[in-house]
């Protein structure tokens, strides 16, 4: 079981803050359980639903918790351990034990949580839950308030959702600290793979060496690791490629640390000791794309606007190489730059490597005020609203070179007044490069989280060599 906990009062402070940003009713936070991979006992490996995790700290299976906001009671919910438990698993702690750690005075039979939410309900009071995610609490959620499974996402509280937002985007020093750690095993998975992998090895022998690191930290990976000489594929989780001299490695992997809190970084580097000139040439256009977005980050900015800067950037950096034409400024406004970089700059991290995207996109990264994009490549920023002081965020430019997107594009002759296609066509097997680092939001700008990953074309050619 893991124990790893911040001191009582913060779970207890943080549930109060949460009670005092919601009117009235009743809080409902399922924990998640123990989820069945190809028979009823063997089972995913565990992972707590990060918002209860964020509220009452427990990182184990079959929890779920009430905050009557109307009474100010707070209770424990779980069943207690049998004897066929402790056989399994070892001696573990009582229902009441487990709430003492977190500051909870009450607790129930998890079976009482049924008729404890009929009785609320017919009492008329509000109950508030947040969008379920795993198919086990749909089906609990769709029984217990007896909605149908269709409308489950639109009952759904959005007074809850936006509190726990507004609550959870702003990191605590201790949450801080911890994130460090996460990003700092994040930089040693990188820092292992630079070192390790050599022509003629395959994928998944690179990948089993970063997962190592993490798992030696005790810590576990916080995404399923990207590590692929096909970097034009954005999300490539695929390992089963020969690395050979003159291709790159694209490695987007993190850590997430005992305490469930993410790392997430990227790194390209080269199979062999150095990059080509053209690889060197792309890469370094991405690294100025990355350290112009850097110096822009501060509390009041729109992360729109850091990303359309960044995109700015990386069309000027592919002007000088004569793969675009005509004002950048200009080209990205039409959107010229999604024909290379079609993803978003960056997103919120904390105890998610895409914090909280499962209470919607569209709360946690815009508001009211500022709407998401449903336009290609804008679509894919998870982020977009003004920074605040104590955001913890990615930020991750790229140049993707999609042969099937550039064939497309080419056949309708899009935007052609921007794109040299005769001149693209000598880096349709280039693959891609992305580089991505993690960062505070300070009062007064921002800092880089975790230790330090070498960055530049030449560190990497050092540390390769």
């Amino acid at each position: 079981m893991n124990y790893n906990l911040f001191d009582k009062e913060v779970y207890i402070n943080r549930r109060k803050e949460l009670k005092e940003n919601i009117d009235n009713g009743l809080i409902l936070l399922l924990g998640n359980e123990d989820s069945s991979m190809n028979y009823a006992d063997n089972c995913y490996p565990f992972r707590q639903d990060s918002t209860f995790l964020y509220y009452f700290g427990l990182d184990m299976p079959g929890l779920a918790a009430i905050i009557n906001v109307d009474n100010n009671d707070e209770i424990l919910f779980g069943r207690k351990p049998s004897m066929d438990d402790i056989i399994w698993t070892g001696p573990l702690p009582s229902l009441q034990d487990l709430a003492s750690l977190v500051g909870v005075e009450s607790t129930r039979p998890y079976m009482q949580l049924e008729s404890t939410l009929a009785s609320a309900k017919s009492k008329g009071q509000v109950i508030h839950f947040l969008p379920p995610y795993r198919p086990e609490n749909k089906i609990k959620l769709t029984e217990w308030l007896q909605i149908p499974f269709a409308a489950l996402q639109q009952e759904v509280s959005l007074p809850l959702i936006k509190a726990i937002i507004s609550q959870r985007e702003i990191k605590a020093p201790e949450e801080i600290a911890v994130m460090e750690e996460a990003v700092s095993i994040s930089a040693d998975m990188h820092l292992t793979a630079m070192q390790y992998a050599k022509p003629g090895m395959m994928e998944y022998e690179v990948a089993a060496k970063v997962e190592e690191v993490a798992l030696a930290a005790n810590g576990r990976l916080s995404y399923p690791t990207i590590l692929t000489i096909n970097g034009q594929t954005l999300h490539n989780h695929y390992h089963g490629n020969k690395i050979e001299e003159g291709q790159m490695i694209l490695m987007d992997a993190g850590a997430e640390n005992s305490m469930h809190y993410a790392g997430d970084l990227t790194r390209t580097f080269p199979v062999g000791k150095a990059f080509n000139s053209k690889q060197k040439e792309v890469y370094n256009i991405v690294l100025n794309a990355l350290n112009h977005a850097i110096g822009l980050l501060q509390p009041g900015i729109p992360f729109k606007e850091v990303h359309t800067q960044a995109c700015i950037k990386l069309m000027e950096g592919l002007k000088a190489i004569n793969l675009v034409k005509g004002d950048a400024i200009e080209a990205v406004a039409a959107g010229a730059h999604t024909l290379f970089f079609q993803c978003g700059l960056g997103h919120m991290m904390g105890l998610d490597v895409h914090d909280m995207e499962d209470l919607g996109e569209q709360y946690v990264g815009y508001t009211d005020t500022l709407k998401k994009s449903a336009e290609f490549g804008w679509k894919s920023l998870r982020l977009g609203k003004e920074l605040k002081a104590g955001f913890v965020l990615t930020v991750e430019p790229g140049i993707y070179f999609i042969p099937e997107l550039i064939d497309r594009w080419q056949t309708e002759n899009r935007l052609s007044n921007f794109i040299n296609y005769n001149e693209l066509e000598n880096y349709r097997h280039f693959g891609g490069i992305r580089i991505e680092d993690n960062f505070l939001i300070t009062p007064n700008g921002s800092k880089k989280l975790g230790k330090h990953l070498v960055k530049t074309a030449d560190e990497i050619e050092a540390l390769r060599g």
